[in-house]
């Protein structure tokens, strides 16, 4: 990083005027300004989450904000009665758009949200009619088109359980996530197109039902035949949309970790701490307001899916796509900013970098001329990405990178719409989130790079996960390190100006000389290079001598791993990082081992690496790619 920040974007008073978190700053006698703001919100957590409450109208009322705010274990809102679901349809105008949805199979259309109540209706009186009600477990195996999200909001207003996997996602995959919540009804789709194929999921699906225990139902929904929801399956026109009125702590939904080392994690988060979240994220961070158009391309198999579907809770629209971002090139998802007016256009890290790699220029051609805003989340951003998009979306464009997780199905930091934006930085914690960087003792760091830590609860922290009926997993997970304090696993630097850099998995870092480094800064230095196109490296302890870090490298169409290009990632890691970090070997691999939500697999091929045996180091159903870690199995064998 530099040793001046630079700004690369200022909002203008008008748009601070016109802000959500102003608005909610000014009503209720907060500070205005941002730093003061969120001292305030953790210094005053039952205040704040209060606030969150009345100024969204959540309906009814509750006993006591966090009468125990023990982690893990706290407790909120005693005796409320919600539901998530109809918050989001509460006082809707029938005729206002609610969705604009497209696919490879389907122009761009839009539903209202009239549509989408019937559509609700009718599946919610279709799932009533198969015995569905509160707590019984509904599993969706749908992409991410329109049909899918009437599905999650008539199984929450039942009070039942929602738990997703996308469709690219294999038999096996899909069974060891849905099995473990045995669900009463399966929702599957025949098929789905990707890069302008057809995939037929009858044979999945067949298989997926034969081994989740319990299941009573499978209903088909025929998206590659047009047929839609199998006949018999929706209740008649005119259903009513009614909403069971639930503890705040009832299960909302179930997600998923990765999986690669076990059986993937089932994580449960209840209605109250999704609603009060999502209301306090979409409005005063991502400032999601009426005329806005907010867009992130996701799977179903993706918490960025949950996320997109909490925008419903403002007066915004959202944007589905469904599809290969990259078919038939980098600019199919910026030609669907053109054509459906998008505001915010959210993606990926990796997104952003494979468009500056193909030279992509986004606005050649297109009208962006409504796009205001940027989203970036998956990993980090690295400076480059974000001088990218000034470079090609404008100077006025409000650029926002964001890290959070599965685990609380939402961002600790990230974007503010008041705040300026430097290079390589995200912007600020999050309001009502106690983040912190902690060091080796559990000190408090400002200006270095420490353990991601949150000190106090969260509403949208998992209720717990399914299964553990005594929470060790859950404490295992998150509470093991610092005993009553959140520790998520990523490096964080949190700087004296109050922006926050991530520097990647707190697990995989490269540890050289004393110097302790996140793969996330080798990355930058090597991706630098025109010739590499992904790079994956792992720091190996050796008994008795220094740490072996090879560096693998996949290599653009033409290039050659020869010792011309072997210095120059020497010299960029050398110049970039520090010569500690100068990689022992670097080897050209076919392609980076990926989970099915594309993260990098640099802790299980370490542990391939150091000897641990493949199977037993990452579950081959949890990769998007299987077969790039046999490479790794057959180095560590010699």
């Amino acid at each position: 990083m530099p040793d001046e920040p630079v700004e690369l974007w200022s909002p203008s008073p008008e748009r601070i005027e016109r802000a959500a978190i102003t608005r909610f700053a000014r009503e209720h006698d907060l500070p205005g300004d941002y730093g003061e703001l969120w001292r305030w919100s953790v210094e005053d957590v039952e205040r704040f989450w209060a606030l969150i409450w009345s100024h969204f109208g959540v309906a009814g009322g509750y006993e006591e904000v966090l009468p125990d705010r023990s982690m893990p274990g706290a407790r909120w809102f005693t005796g409320a009665s919600l539901n998530y679901a109809g918050h989001a349809f509460a006082g809707r105008d029938p005729g206002a758009i609610a969705i604009r949805h497209s696919s490879e199979l389907r122009g761009l259309e839009t539903c209202t949200w009239g549509e989408l109540a019937e559509q609700t209706a009718r599946i919610r009186a279709g799932l009533q009619a198969l015995g569905v009600g509160r707590g019984d477990r509904v599993a969706a195996y749908l992409p991410n088109i329109l049909e899918t999200i009437p599905a999650f909001f008539a199984v929450a207003s039942l009070g039942a359980i929602w738990s997703s996997a996308a469709p690219e996602f294999g038999a096996r995959s899909v069974i060891d996530r849905f099995a473990q919540i045995e669900p009463k009804v399966l929702l599957a789709v025949d098929g789905y197109r990707y890069g302008g194929r057809d995939f037929d999921r009858g044979p999945n699906v067949e298989a997926i039902a034969a081994e989740i225990p319990g299941l009573e139902r499978t209903i088909r929904f025929g998206y590659l035949d047009g047929t839609g929801w199998e006949e018999g399956f929706l209740g008649p026109e005119g259903s009513p949309l009614e909403f069971e009125g639930l503890p705040f702590d009832h299960p909302l939904w179930v997600l998923y970790s990765s999986g690669t080392t076990g059986l993937p994690k089932p994580i449960v988060h209840g209605h109250g701490g999704m609603l009060l979240e999502h209301l306090k994220k979409m409005h005063l961070h991502v400032d999601a307001q009426a005329g806005d158009r907010v867009f992130w391309f996701t799977t179903t198999g993706w918490m960025m899916w949950n996320f997109l579907v909490g925008v419903l809770l403002t007066d915004a629209e959202i944007v589905l796509f469904d599809g290969n971002p990259g078919h038939p090139d980098l600019g199919t998802l910026w030609q669907l900013a053109d054509e459906a007016g998008i505001t915010t256009f959210g993606t990926s890290a990796s997104f952003i970098a494979s468009c500056m790699k193909a030279g992509i220029e986004p606005g050649a051609g297109r009208d962006l001329s409504r796009l205001e805003a940027v989203g970036s989340t998956g990993s980090p951003l690295a400076p480059e990405g974000f001088d990218w998009v000034y470079e090609q979306l404008g100077a006025d464009t409000w650029l926002f990178s964001t890290s959070g997780g599965t685990d609380v199905c939402t961002a600790f930091v990230g974007g503010v719409p008041t705040l300026p934006v430097y290079e390589g930085e995200l912007q600020a914690r999050a309001l009502g989130a106690d983040l912190h960087a902690f060091g080796p003792d559990g000190e408090d760091l400002i200006g270095e790079v420490g353990e991601l830590v949150i000190t106090q609860p969260m509403p949208s922290m998992p209720i717990f996960f399914w299964g553990d009926e005594d929470g060790s997993r859950l404490r295992e997970s998150y509470f093991e390190t610092y005993p009553g304090i959140w520790r998520h696993g990523d490096w964080i630097e949190i700087t004296d100006r109050g922006t926050a850099i991530i520097y990647g998995r707190s697990d995989s870092t490269i540890n050289r000389g004393g110097i302790r480094m996140g793969t996330s800064e080798i990355y930058r230095a090597v991706l630098s290079i025109d010739e590499i196109l992904d790079a994956l490296v792992v720091d190996v302890p050796r008994d008795g001598e220094e740490n072996w870090m090879p560096l693998f490298v996949v290599l653009a169409e033409g290039a050659e791993l020869d010792d011309d290009l072997t210095k120059r990632i020497a010299r960029a890691v050398r110049e970039q990082c520090s010569p500690r970090h100068v990689p022992n070997e670097v080897t050209a691999i076919a392609e980076v081992p990926r989970t099915l939500s594309g993260k990098v697999l640099e802790v299980p091929v370490k542990r391939i690496l150091m000897g641990t045996p493949p199977e037993k180091a990452a579950s081959r159903e949890s990769l998007a790619n299987p077969a790039a870690l046999d490479y790794f199995a057959g180095l560590a064998r010699g």
